[in-house]
């Protein structure tokens, strides 16, 4: 009998030992017991600040039990705790229920938190006692103000906190003020920044007042029994001269309360929705993962960048990365435009707003070059760091005008186009003229800041980047998928002033692309491998380290196409794949290590990206395998979310399932993102917009016998369209409704290397019978 993972009991989470809820730029991360005690990685944490660094409840000077503790949505969290009242001993009783006296003789503490812009708790107390009981009840809780890159390292920044306690008109509020200067004398200059941040702890709604004394908030409380008691919480966020208002209050778990819900609402409500029947196969967590990804995009939301109710960025993940990345916030725009343009939308010109605009060694800022990530946390405020806005990473520029093109793709407006030509032709211009540092016709990179990032291509990591002895690589490095991001984005900038009438630019552009194309081919083709390399090192030599960066290579088709069945054979060799994903490097390479950032591990995002890689050359059999072990890893974790990344572990009888990269994020955008491109992928599922043409060429595997996308968007129009695996094991497909102009096409990839042009015109004749 075979055992399917979505049959396993394995239910993975990364950082099991930290309960999160979080909503936008709030976090709170918490002890399971869902308790704050000085914990490296716990606190509420708002704008990358530590606020609350101690927050615990106790019952007549004991911590409550425990029972039951769970989030709601992702912003919302209960918990219930139990606590033996006063005088009464902890006994065991010998009967068949093993009963203790706590499940007997029960006061129960209930905890509900509402997560935004800050933190609202109701706290309610039950009597399940058969006597009046007295106790007290208390809340330790202090904050530090820490940066979350200080969290686990030594102190950068020192200020000054204040604490005030003020009763009046039946409220009392704990009132924290922290006040730091920091002189600094950098790349940039020298000079002197101040912070200023804080945080009000507002108790409201109590039936009897509270005293302070030495971090402790004090309740005397006497119940008659089922007697219950009721207090409000408000945590209200002081962030650089701006009290947050707070955003929930009591009973807060199901309904709309504020803008953000309403936000999240619309998008939910008109994005792509995926049913299918239920089945003993793998659909189930198909759809499970589709599903949670939509929610998971929405919790990262950064409200405070929204272009609009209906144009908007996400955060790159939490816990670490609750900020704007350049290239994480743009790939997960591009892989769920399936869900939605919403993101690319918010994202396209948000990052246009942050494009340099002068050379700045301290930020690797030159003018034209695109965000790399920006941050809000005290340290870089200071400018103690220069990540405040740094933009030391290549990727974020090549993919800009990429992703500028895809939404031109799934919109055909023209309107849209326009207004992110400049910024992406901005974004060309600096690769050309600052991204070629030798002018060898290659994109490379080196960092210009004492506080750089040594590698800043899609692989980051300091260590990223070795020989095929295991030797590191000193940049400049030029790798193989920045050329590829150039090529394509050169390619499609091409297309869209082709359609708004600039037809010179166009072709400069495109002949710009070829000509990179054909030297890419000779420069990085490794003809004893069958696969390209990893980068051209400083002295133009080879890096002949087996990755999965050549992946991004097909997907950008700057492979040549008769080099294309060579490295699809060689990506899924067993040292490359493990079974559950493709190895960032090959498991024969003496640098591998499965729990390495980028030296073994598999990332979900890069696996979307695949998928549409061999789909675009008719691949069917590997999208297939792509999206299986990949929706098989959705569901060894918990609420089928795959995170940031995991383990190369190879899977077989002894590895049931893989281990975590210890620090791994989870939600992750672009993690969540991935499945909408797996989907697409099998579903051979291309928009073009400005034709009112959706071409669909569905391969449905055995696992997936059928999907239904309702009120998927392409340019004005709304579709839903149910897709299904034939009898003979076709597949097929089946417009269900239809608002708007579109005409949708079966019709392989223009890039398949499997069919020919007489397979292609009866395809398209038949797609243009009536009810197709």
């Amino acid at each position: 009998m075979i055992v399917r993972p979505q049959d396993y009991l394995v239910r993975l989470r990364p950082r099991a030992d930290t309960l999160y809820a979080s909503q936008s730029r709030t976090v709170l991360a918490t002890d399971r017991d869902g308790f704050v005690r000085d914990g490296a990685d716990h606190g509420l944490f708002v704008r990358q600040t530590r606020l609350l660094s101690l927050y615990r409840y106790l019952v007549n000077g004991e911590p409550p039990r425990p029972v039951a503790l769970s989030n709601v949505e992702q912003h919302t969290w209960l918990g219930y705790y139990i606590a033996l009242p006063p005088g009464v001993k902890e006994e065991r009783d010998p009967g068949s229920g093993q009963m203790e006296t706590i499940s007997e003789q029960t006061l129960e503490l209930r905890l509900s938190r509402y997560i935004g812009d800050g933190l609202h708790e109701d706290v309610d107390l039950t009597n399940f006692t058969q006597q009046r009981t007295a106790f007290t009840l208390t809340l330790e809780v202090d904050a530090d103000f820490a940066d979350i890159d200080e969290t686990k390292g030594e102190r950068q920044q020192t200020g000054e906190t204040k604490r005030e306690w003020r009763e009046a008109d039946g409220t009392c509020e704990l009132q924290f003020d922290y006040t730091v200067e920091h002189t600094y004398n950098n790349q940039e200059g020298t000079g002197t920044k101040h912070l200023h941040r804080g945080l009000m702890l507002r108790v409201e709604n109590a039936a009897n007042v509270p005293s302070y004394k030495d971090k402790q908030i004090s309740f005397d409380i006497e119940l008659e029994p089922l007697g219950t008691w009721h207090a409000c919480i408000n945590l209200i966020p002081f962030i650089d001269g701006q009290w947050l208002k707070p955003l929930y209050g009591c009973r807060s778990f199901a309904g709309t309360h504020n803008e953000y819900d309403r936000r999240r609402h619309i998008f939910l409500n008109e994005a792509t929705h995926f049913t299918a029947p239920q089945g003993n196969t793998l659909t189930n967590v198909v759809v499970g993962a589709l599903e949670q990804a939509k929610r998971d995009l929405a919790a990262l939301r950064l409200y405070d960048l929204d272009q609009g109710e209906r144009a908007w960025t996400m955060a790159a993940g939490l816990p670490v990365y609750v900020a704007l990345f350049g290239r994480d916030s743009l790939t997960a725009a591009w892989q769920a435009a399936l869900v939605s343009t919403d993101m690319m939308k918010g994202t396209l010109p948000e990052l246009a707003r942050w494009q340099g605009r002068e050379v700045n060694d301290w930020r690797d800022e030159q003018p034209g070059k695109m965000l790399h990530e920006a941050h809000d946390g005290p340290v870089k405020m200071l400018n103690i760091s220069s990540r405040l806005r740094y933009y030391g990473s290549i990727t974020t520029s090549g993919f800009y005008p990429v992703v500028a093109s895809e939404l031109w793709h799934w919109t055909g407006s023209k309107y849209l186009a326009r207004a992110l030509v400049e910024p992406a032709m901005k974004a060309l211009k600096w690769l050309d003229d600052y991204g070629d540092l030798d002018g060898d016709g290659f994109y490379e990179y080196q960092t210009r800041s004492e506080q750089g990032v040594r590698n800043q291509a899609w692989k980051d990591s300091a260590d990223a980047i070795v020989y095929e002895d295991g030797a590191s690589v000193e940049p400049p490095i030029a790798t193989c998928e920045e050329q590829g991001f150039a090529y394509l984005a050169k390619l499609h900038m091409s297309e869209v002033l082709w359609w708004l009438d600039e037809k010179d630019e166009a072709k400069r552009l495109y002949h710009e692309a070829e000509e990179l194309k054909k030297r890419f081919n000779e420069a990085f083709w490794m003809e004893d491998e069958g696969y390209f390399a990893l980068g051209l090192d400083a002295q133009k030599r080879q890096i002949k380290s087996i990755t999965s960066n050549p992946g991004h290579c097909l997907a950008t088709a700057i492979a040549d196409e008769a080099l294309v069945p060579r490295t699809a054979l060689r990506f899924i060799e067993d040292d490359l794949f493990s079974g559950w994903g493709v190895r960032t490097l090959s498991s024969k390479h003496p640098a591998y290590n499965p729990y390495s950032y980028h030296r073994g591990s598999v990332w979900p995002v890069e696996h979307g990206t695949f998928a549409i890689a061999f789909a675009r050359y008719g691949y069917h059999r590997v999208v297939e395998l792509i999206a299986q072990t990949q929706f098989e890893a959705a569901a060894l974790f918990d609420f089928y979310r795959l995170p940031e990344l995991f383990s190369g572990h190879q899977r077989d009888v002894d590895h049931p399932f893989p281990a975590f990269y210890p620090q791994a994020c989870s939600p992750q955008a672009w993690s969540a993102s991935a499945v909408f491109c797996l989907l697409q992928a099998m579903l051979g599922l291309y928009p073009y917009a400005p034709l009112n043409m959706l071409l669909v060429d569905p391969y449905m595997p055995e696992w997936l016998p059928e999907i239904t996308l309702q009120n998927l968007r392409v340019g004005d129009a709304v579709v839903t369209i149910r897709f299904y695996r034939t009898k003979g094991g076709a597949g097929s497909y089946e417009v269900l409704d239809k608002r708007g102009s579109l005409h949708v096409v079966r019709q392989p990839s223009p890039w398949s290397l499997t069919a020919g042009f007489a397979e292609r015109l009866k395809d398209a004749l038949t797609s243009l019978l009536p009810g197709k």
